[in-house]
């Protein structure tokens, strides 16, 4: 348990927490909550070790491990992705070679009956045994599973990390930590770099942990998914609640209720008093309870209202005009960069006044497709745009084009043309830019002041079509809430890319999913595509069979008839390779399963073994670990050749 006691943080006289204490149990789920800059960051950093408070301690027990995911890192790119992710398992290799070492050393000992010598049997046991804890023999399929979870290609792994993108790389931090199975997670916007696939994996594996976690995120569907516990900041206390995110929102008003409720009624209290006071002040036949009610009133400890943020992030797009009923057709697509192909020979269309929403795995081309109807790379096939289409297009680094030396102002004034000019200051008011606010530069402005920033010069000009990728990155909960609502309310055509399913539920009435090299239309929200795509995966797992611990071999469920007819001779060679293959799963399996027994077996032995047996029996342990591995590897194997058989 980490214990949080008397925490004060302060900044050059600004106080961030004041006198904060709370506990974290060994499996709560929590998320930290509050507006931005209330300190939700610097606490995870402080629970980490990596910041001093002012005043007060964390407490955590000894040898307690941490897993610390910041927004921003720096990477090392000397080593591939493989390489990268197997630093997780550092006790295990270190181990590894430390065992090595002592079994050499126990070859050439002849002190037997020396108690260094039954010292250093029991020594080599209890490593033994600490080495199988830890998962030395399929640690190698840990790694593979949680880099598949996480989005990566089998042909990825051998990549140097420096020839992926910043979000990539953070998801192969991400991986470290989760493969280090540390007893606490302390995740700082985990979900920023994932698409949807890959935060539902890491739902699933948050959910099953058996350790703590506490997370920072603005994916609402995320918390809901993962949190039981809300502890949310304001001014520099805490509030703790119980429940996940969804929850917390309806007590907080609660809270804030009865908060005012009792403030209103104090108020009423002190200004009764106060007239009475004023009115019998100078007649003697009152002194005495006039001096009661002014002892009273100093008595009086003052209900404070917490400050909830009421400001509006009121943002209304200009009313579309008019274009034909096809908005964009897209017949023939095809888009490969060098040798590899994103998209191949792809028909889609959107009509007008459809909110369309393209998801999918990262890299399966989806911003491609935007950046392709936005005609800004060439491709083959065509893209047609319909009689009267304006395109106003949100880019992911749209923000990042701004000018740094320019000021807010400035920014807008600059695209601002005709009557729009008159209006730059209400504007950026709607957006949450006032007094100094207009004034600052945009080099000093935050990731999500930035985006609000890109997305005013979108509005300046009326539009028939919204392209926008990812443009909830960097906003705040509340913000996203008002963009999704002036999106809702647009007259026009949106396109959006997007990984938020909590943004996307209620705003698209179709999906297109990028899967390869295709897009497949889905009618329906967010959450009926997910369910949908969830039947399918389950299937798919079905026949696969690719669970990183090998099942007994099913049978195979009929195909589909080939498109391509074969003839009788190519189907009497394919049903015999297909049942080769067959044999093949099924003999390394059975293989792997008396390995599996031969293991516990010395593992229930060493246990109870003299030790002049536990030599020979840590030697046939290390052998047996060794041949499993290489068996669990020769299943992979033969379970994808079947695969490709049976595809």
């Amino acid at each position: 348990m980490i214990a949080v006691n008397g925490l004060t943080v302060e900044f050059g006289g600004f106080r961030l927490f004041e006198n904060i204490t709370y506990n974290i149990a060994p499996k709560d789920r929590v998320g930290l909550a509050g507006k931005n800059g209330a300190g939700k960051s610097t606490m995870l950093k402080i629970i980490a070790g990596l910041q001093q408070p002012t005043s007060g301690t964390v407490s955590r027990p000894k040898g307690y491990r941490i897993g610390y995911l910041p927004q921003h890192m720096t990477h090392d790119n000397s080593r591939t992705v493989f390489e990268e992710a197997e630093l997780a398992f550092g006790e295990i290799k270190t181990m590894q070679a430390e065992l090595e070492a002592m079994q050499n050393e126990l070859a050439t000992r002849t002190d037997y009956e020396s108690q260094e010598y039954t010292d250093f049997l029991t020594e080599l046991t209890d490593k033994t045994e600490r080495l199988s804890m830890l998962g030395a023999s399929n640690y190698v399929a840990e790694i593979e599973t949680t880099l598949k979870g996480l989005g990566f290609e089998r042909t990825d792994f051998n990549r140097n990390t420096g020839e992926f993108s910043g979000g990539w790389r953070m998801r192969i931090e991400l991986a470290k930590i989760l493969l280090s199975r540390p007893d606490i997670f302390l995740l700082d916007e985990p979900t920023n770099h994932l698409d949807i696939e890959s935060i539902q994996w890491l739902e699933d594996f948050l959910k099953g942990y058996s350790g703590a976690v506490v997370v920072i995120s603005h994916d609402k569907a995320f918390l809901d998914h993962v949190t039981t516990r809300t502890i949310e900041i304001v001014l520099g206390k805490i509030y703790d609640y119980k429940a996940n995110y969804s929850k917390y929102l309806e007590l907080r008003q609660e809270r804030f209720q009865q908060q005012l409720n009792a403030y209103r009624n104090q108020q009423k209290m002190i200004e009764d008093t106060e007239k009475f006071i004023e009115r019998f002040r100078y007649k003697a036949t009152k002194a005495v309870q006039v001096q009661s009610r002014i002892k009273q009133l100093d008595k009086i400890e003052r209900i404070e209202i917490d400050e909830f943020d009421t400001s509006a992030l009121n943002i209304k797009f200009p009313p579309a005009p008019h274009s034909g009923a096809i908005t964009v057709r897209g017949k023939g697509v095809t888009k490969a960069f060098g040798d590899h192909v994103v998209l191949e020979n792809v028909d889609f269309e959107v009509a007008r006044g459809e909110k369309v929403a393209f998801v999918g795995r990262n890299g399966e081309g989806k911003t491609t497709m935007a950046r392709m109807i936005m005609q800004e790379i060439e491709h083959k096939g065509e893209i047609v745009l319909g009689h009267g289409v304006k395109i106003g297009y949100f880019a992911q680094n749209q923000a990042d084009k701004l000018s740094p030396d320019d000021t807010v102002f400035d920014t807008i004034d600059k695209v601002a043309v005709g009557e729009i000019r008159t209006k730059i200051r209400d504007i950026l008011g709607a957006f949450m830019f006032s007094g100094e606010d207009i004034d600052k530069k945009v080099s000093v402005l935050s990731g999500g002041e930035r985006t609000r920033l890109a997305m005013i010069r979108l509005l300046l000009e009326p539009v028939n079509l919204l392209v926008l990728d990812e443009p909830t990155n960097h906003l705040d909960i509340r913000s996203k809430e008002m963009l999704k609502k002036a999106i809702a309310d647009f007259d026009g055509t949106v396109i959006v890319v997007s990984h938020d399913r909590e943004f996307l539920d209620g705003l698209v009435a179709k999906v297109y999913e990028f899967r390869n090299k295709k897009m497949k239309e889905h009618l329906g929200g967010i959450y009926d595509f997910l369910k949908e795509r969830k039947l399918e995966n389950l299937r798919e797992l079905e026949q696969k069979n690719t669970t990183s611990v090998p099942q007994k071999s099913q049978p195979i469920a009929p195909k589909e008839e080939p498109k391509v007819k074969l003839s009788y001779e190519e189907q009497k060679e394919l049903s015999r390779k297909r049942s080769k293959a067959e044999r093949a799963v099924k003999d390394v399996e059975a293989k792997i399963e008396k390995l599996e027994q031969e293991i516990a077996d010395i593992e229930q032995r060493m246990a109870n073994c003299s030790n002049e047996q536990a030599m020979e029996l840590s030697e046939q342990y290390n052998k047996l670990s060794a041949t499993l591995e290489a068996e669990m590897k020769h299943w992979e194997e033969a379970q994808n050749e079947l695969e490709q058989i049976n595809n």
